[in-house]
């Protein structure tokens, strides 16, 4: 459609399809590490073990992150407080 100028005119429809909204699209569920694998034990310990469930700068990271299921979610937070109360991994990390 032009109008009498000669532009085009855009109707309110996108270029996507009705059900695909490209804000919320679906990703695939993260599965959890110590569900999946029966072999690996969490040690409070092990600090190479835990620093995976940790960022750079110390904080444990959240469930939607790590993948983990809230029992074993509930396990790595435990094992992090107890490894930084006998100081194998810092409560922050130095800038």
């Amino acid at each position: 459609m032009a109008d009498k100028k000669g532009n085009k005119k855009f109707n309110n429809k996108n270029n996507y399809d009705e059900d695909y909204n490209p804000k919320f699209r679906k990703q695939r569920k993260k599965v959890c590490v110590l569900c999946s694998d029966k072999n690996f034990e969490l040690d409070f310990k092990n600090a190479e073990q835990l620093r995976k469930f940790v960022n750079d700068k110390g904080k444990i990271l959240p469930r939607r992150t790590t993948g983990a299921c809230a029992k074993h979610q509930r396990d790595i937070t435990l094992a992090v407080k107890r490894a930084r109360h006998i100081a194998i991994l810092p409560y922050a990390a130095k800038d």
